[in-house]
This record gives C-alpha cells, sequence and structure tokens, in this order.
C-alpha cells in the first residue's frame, strides 16, 4: 500500500444537476493541476523527462487514528508544493504502510526517505538506514525535521492559535514562559537537538522556553512546569513538538497550567521542511551520513 501518483490519488467526478460552481471550479483546477503535473514529465520534444527519486516520508505510526489522517493530509499539502514528485509513505510500525513493504513497491528505483522525526535519534541513525540497505531500493536517507527555523515558524504559529499574544507587556513577560514538550529520547544528540529548538522559539519569544519530555528523558513537562513556577513563571504555555495528535502530545497538553498548542501537523512549514530535507539529500554525496545532511 503506497500513495500513488497524484493523477490517481482521488477519482474526479462531474457535479451533479445542481451542484454550486465553486464546486465545479475545485474540480477544473484539481484536473488542471493533475494534467500541469503529468505535462512536466515531459520535455519539449516529447520525449518523457526522467522521474526524479521518489520522496518516501517516513513516519513513526501510532494507534491514535488522528496521527495517521494528519500525516496523509501533510502529504497531500507536499505534493501541491511539488506537482509531479513521486510522493509515498512508509511507517516505521504500527501503521499501514510498513516501510519495507513501501520500498518493496518502489524495487529497483531511487528513493529519498525523509524522516517524519524531530531529532536524532536511535529511529534516525538505526532503524531506517537498516530497513534502506535491506531493501531493493537505491536510497538516500535524510536526517531529522529538526532543529529548523521552519519548525519554530510553526510552533510559533501554533501557541498564537492557542492563545499567546505578542507583544505583552513587560509585568506579563516576567510571568510567562514556555515548556516545549517533546517526546523523549536515550540518545543525548535527541536532547541536543531539542533543546536548539527550545533555544531559537525562546529567542522568538523573548521567554524563557524549556524542553521537557513525554517519556525517557528529564524533566517531564510537569516538573519543568513546577520549576518555572518556583521561579516566579506562573503564566506557562505547553508548546507542543509533535508532528500529529497521540497519547503522548495529548498527556502533555493535560498538564499545561493555562493554554497548549495542538501539535505541528498539517502547518504549511511542514510540507516546506519536508520537501527541503529532500532537495538537501538529493544534492549531498550519497556516502554523506543523515546526521551531516540534516545540517
Amino acid at each position: 500500500m503506497t500513495a500513488s501518483n497524484p493523477l490517481h490519488d482521488e477519482s474526479t467526478t462531474l457535479p451533479g444537476p445542481g451542484a454550486h460552481l465553486d464546486s465545479t471550479a475545485h474540480i477544473m483546477n484539481r484536473i488542471s493541476s493533475q494534467l500541469a503535473s503529468q505535462l512536466s514529465l515531459v520535455s519539449l520534444d516529447g520525449r518523457r523527462r526522467p522521474q526524479p527519486p521518489a520522496l518516501v516520508v517516513v513516519a513513526h505510526g501510532s494507534r491514535d487514528p488522528r496521527a495517521l489522517s494528519t500525516v496523509r493530509a501533510l502529504l497531500g499539502k507536499v505534493r501541491e508544493l511539488r506537482p509531479g514528485l513521486p510522493v509515498h509513505l512508509g511507517h516505521i510500525e504500527l501503521n499501514e504502510p510498513l516501510l519495507p513493504d513501501t520500498l518493496a513497491s518502489l524495487a529497483g528505483r531511487e528513493a529519498i526517505l525523509v524522516p517524519l522525526l524531530l531529532s536524532r535519534g536511535y529511529h534516525i541513525k538505526r532503524d531506517i538506514p537498516e530497513m534502506a540497505a535491506e531493501s531493493e531500493v537505491h536510497a538516500r536517507v535524510a536526517g531529522a525535521l529538526g532543529p529548523h527555523p521552519l519548525l519554530v515558524e510553526a510552533l510559533y504559529s501554533r501557541l498564537v492559535e492557542a492563545g499567546w499574544r505578542t507583544p505583552m507587556d513587560e509585568a506579563t513577560r516576567r510571568k510567562s514562559a514556555v515548556v516545549l514538550a517533546a517526546a523523549g529520547s536515550r540518545d543525548p544528540e535527541s536532547k541536543v537537538d531539542t533543546s536548539r529548538t527550545a533555544q531559537l522559539l525562546a529567542d522568538r519569544l523573548g521567554v524563557p522556553v524549556v524542553p521537557a519530555y513525554a517519556t525517557t528523558a528529564a524533566p517531564t513537562v510537569s516538573d519543568a512546569i513546577r520549576a518555572l513556577a518556583a521561579r516566579g513563571r506562573t503564566r506557562v504555555a505547553v508548546s507542543s513538538y509533535f508532528t500529529a495528535p497521540g497519547r503522548f502530545a495529548t498527556e502533555c497538553a493535560q498538564a499545561a497550567p493555562w493554554i497548549a498548542s495542538a501539535p505541528l501537523g498539517t502547518h504549511p512549514a511542514m510540507a516546506k521542511l519536508v520537501l527541503q530535507r529532500y532537495d538537501q539529500t538529493l544534492a549531498t554525496p550519497a556516502t554523506t551520513t543523515p546526521e551531516l545532511a540534516s545540517a
């Protein structure tokens, strides 16, 4: 089960009698976009251009059905930004299609794997490269999505949606802070990446941002909130540093004493960042490691 070419992703049906004009316009726009996608693969002399390496977005997988629908919607935004690029989905676990199955469907082709993961860790360093090496795909693996200014843009936007307001007066600023709630990892480089993102977000907001974790690493979100309160920071927001809804994101949001932002999800910056990681890896020699490709 893999994502297909955009031309065949959805059936196109004509509107029935009485359909709104905006429905007809939507269908015509979709048809035009799909035709442009196909024509982009044909050169001026009528020959078919070589197809670019497939983009395989690698998600972790979740038992929460909202995670799968969110990732699929994000892939739709990626396709909108890059018509003609073959975009596929593979999961590390829990959801189909699993990454080995997606790679099996691309046997003999070139592919660039972009993990939908926010920091370095075991999946980035071992799991995904090993799955790629065991496949019959000429694959290169991109690094983690973070840290990156586009993630900060998305985090900031989600906080504003949740009720964060800037600018704020000095008295309010002195009471305010943010806990950047992440999944957590035993890999020390994961904490380095998350801490870097927290610092970038702090620079954007002008208040302290403390990284905290749902599992494995310390401090927990609750511990971080208590530590901030002890310093007089009683107006604390929880910034959800998760790619999609799930148990960890829900638990972290429930710990918030004030507001909690939604996961990054389908924010436009996420689709841009996925394509940026694809482009960077495409331009990087194949011998370069994922960690170097993420710089």
